[in-house]
């Protein structure tokens, strides 16, 4: 439960930056309830992703990963033109979904490469162990 709620964590965080970022590049203001407006249709797309993939052991997998990319960019490109009102210029459904694809995918790249390289490191330790 606790890597579950993590990797939630790192993503929710991912989603809420995009936003804050996008909103500062175009000085339209850094008040949390507007971040909170913006990221709304995203963070929706992410916990449908998030629901889709909870019976995984896995959360900071790739796979999961990929899903929960996938729906953060295609229900909340959808729900920010259709329900939010909020124009989706071609750049940015381009942007979108490669900042969305570099953050949420990268940190999970990350995570894997460490994971790897700390078990190489333990069992090394394991092995010179007297």
């Amino acid at each position: 439960m606790r890597r579950r709620l993590a990797a939630l964590s790192v993503d929710t965080c991912v989603v809420a930056g995009f936003v804050a970022l996008g909103r500062n590049s175009h000085s339209e203001g850094e008040a949390i309830s507007d971040i909170a407006i913006v990221a709304a249709p995203f963070l929706i797309g992410l916990a449908v992703g998030w629901v889709a993939c909870r019976h995984t052991d896995h959360p900071a997998g790739m796979r999961i990963g990929l899903v929960v990319w996938a729906s953060t960019v295609v229900i909340g490109l959808t729900l920010r033109g259709l329900v939010f009102s909020r124009p989706t210029p071609p750049v940015f459904i381009l942007v979108a979904g490669t900042f969305l694809a570099l953050t949420l995918l990268g940190w999970r790249a990350v995570w894997a490469v460490a994971r790897r390289r700390i078990a190489r490191i333990g069992a090394a330790a394991d092995l010179s162990a007297p």
